[in-house]
């Protein structure tokens, strides 16, 4: 699992998306990769086991479930 920051407040943005950047740019692509596949994961279990996006028969197509 990925850890969660919190961030002070009074910190400029600038300086967090400056910091931010420099952490994901660091790491190498394989790393990178795997990321997006994590958070894939997490995405799909916070929805119910669902993924968000289907196949529509058109290709896919993003659209939110309708509840």
């Amino acid at each position: 699992m990925g850890k969660l920051t919190l961030y002070d407040i009074s910190i400029p943005r600038e300086t967090l998306i400056e910091e931010r950047e420099n952490v994901y740019l660091s790491r190498t692509p394989e790393q990178r990769f795997f990321g997006v596949l994590q958070l894939n994961h997490i995405s799909v279990t916070m929805n119910g086991g669902k993924p968000l996006k289907s196949p529509q028969g058109k290709g896919i197509v993003i659209r939110k479930p309708s509840l």
